[in-house]
């Protein structure tokens, strides 16, 4: 018989067994969690709608906010449609009265214009009048530069000409409404230049993409100067915005195609708004170290590293983005299971409060914005800070709940840092919007073949 000794061993080592089991079914059902939460995004971001913005009735669940940080995961409310009493009509669209106008009459024929009752002769007693919207396309045409030449007529020695303006590009057939339509038609409007030279093209006129693309960098040189003003009077202001996209440089000097290069932005909002875009083969902590400054005070920017060490050398106040913060805890509700609400909701429920309450502040001067700040969005945040130390040890970190919580905490002094004075921005979007047309180009010239081009 054994003896209790090896008994006891065997229980011990039963057990040890059992919990190590345990654990690997523990780490085996995270990852399937983590799998399974990766397949919903895969199918989320290629077949659902992109757009951050929520239904209202579905944070209605949380109309306070603070009433749910400590309520668990509850079933949400079968989904109700308000049916209308009745249909309206929507407004016609508006024609500007500024516009020029062009009066078509339309009379009746001679022989209609008598009574067929009595044959007396009609009197007009006013017009029934339609607008409608024309547009004349665009139209080229040539100007002709023509200087008077001037003679002596006594001594026949002395010639003179008469000076005209100074032109953009000199000796260029370009003139300047025509290089502003290309610029504005390739930067504003996201139209490539190859597209451009086909339009000249379809009118009669051969502009190759290659003239196209030498006016525009002779353009950019002669814009250089009121860049370098920008960007001192950027360097003035209270605050300031920066955010960075991907670039992709063919010619890049040693890097392949394939490596990517960035556009970064920098922009203040508000009095004297004023946007530069700089282009950079990288994006090190170098680039904003080289654009910034110690005139800047505050910086606003998302929660990209690279800036830091500007904020640090320069003594720059950070300030973090709360639109980011709310675009992980969407990212984290769209890939909860079908009628709960969780966690992601109660996040964001917070949110859209301190939102509500910069809608009714964006009008008031800074020091009253300070005040309800103090008064009404700092008891939101202790509760939302409250919420967040008690949601973290309650999700897997490498969840999209675990990282929108993350990126909260990670984040935290960043973002609470838009309560300390009536100037400063909740969230970095006018830098996010400036810097919008340019990735809408993006997708249809997809690359800059060379640095001169980017």
């Amino acid at each position: 018989m054994r003896s209790a000794i090896d008994l006891q061993q065997e229980n011990s080592q039963l057990k040890a067994e059992l919990a190590v089991n345990a654990k690997q079914l523990a780490s085996q059902s995270q990852r399937i969690q983590a799998l399974e939460e990766l397949l919903r995004q895969s199918r989320q971001q290629r077949f659902a709608a992109s757009s951050e913005k929520l239904p209202a009735d579905q944070l209605k669940l949380f109309d306070e906010a603070e009433a749910i940080a400590d309520t668990p995961e509850q079933e949400a409310p079968e989904p109700t449609q308000t049916v209308a009493a009745h249909q309206r009509r929507k407004p016609r669209i508006s024609i500007p009265a500024h516009y020029p106008r062009e009066t078509i009459t339309y009379t009746l024929p001679d022989d209609q214009q008598y009574c067929p009752h009595d044959g007396t002769l009609l009197k007009a007693i006013g017009t029934e009048d339609h607008e409608q919207l024309d547009i004349i396309p665009a139209q080229l045409k040539v100007i002709r530069h023509s200087r008077q030449k001037y003679i002596c007529p006594c001594c026949e020695q002395y010639h003179a000409i008469a000076d005209k303006p100074k032109q953009p590009i000199e000796k260029s057939i370009a003139s300047p409404g025509l290089l502003a339509h290309i610029a504005v038609q390739k930067y504003a409007d996201a139209l490539p230049l190859y597209r451009q030279s086909v339009i000249f093209k379809r009118v009669g006129v051969e502009l190759t993409r290659a003239n196209l693309a030498n006016w525009m960098i002779r353009c950019g040189e002669l814009s250089q100067p009121l860049i370098n003003l920008l960007q001192d009077h950027l360097l003035e202001q209270a605050v300031l915005h920066m955010d960075e996209t991907p670039l992709q440089v063919l010619k890049e000097p040693d890097k392949t195609a394939q490596s990517q290069s960035y556009m970064w932005v920098m922009g203040h909002f508000g009095h004297q708004s004023a946007v530069i875009f700089h282009y950079a083969a990288t994006r090190a902590q170098a680039v904003p170290i080289a654009l910034l400054s110690p005139e800047v005070n505050t910086l606003m920017v998302d929660g990209y590293s690279g800036y830091q060490s500007a904020c640090d050398d320069y003594g720059i106040t950070r300030l973090g983005c709360w639109a980011h913060a709310r675009r992980y805890l969407v990212t984290a509700k769209k890939l909860q299971k079908a009628g709960k609400a969780g966690k992601a909701d109660q996040g964001l429920a917070y949110i859209q409060t301190l939102y509500a309450l910069e809608r009714t502040l964006k009008d008031k001067p800074p020091d009253e914005r300070y005040q309800q700040r103090q008064t009404d969005a700092r008891p939101i945040l202790d509760k939302l800070r409250q919420w967040l130390d008690s949601s973290l040890p309650q999700v897997l970190p490498k969840s999209a709940i675990g990282k929108a919580l993350s990126y909260l905490d990670n984040q935290w002094s960043r973002l609470i840092g838009y309560v300390d004075d009536g100037q400063y921005p909740i969230d970095n979007n006018p830098a996010e919007n400036a810097i919008r047309p340019f990735t809408v180009g993006r997708k249809n010239w997809l690359f800059a073949n060379s640095q001169s081009g980017a």
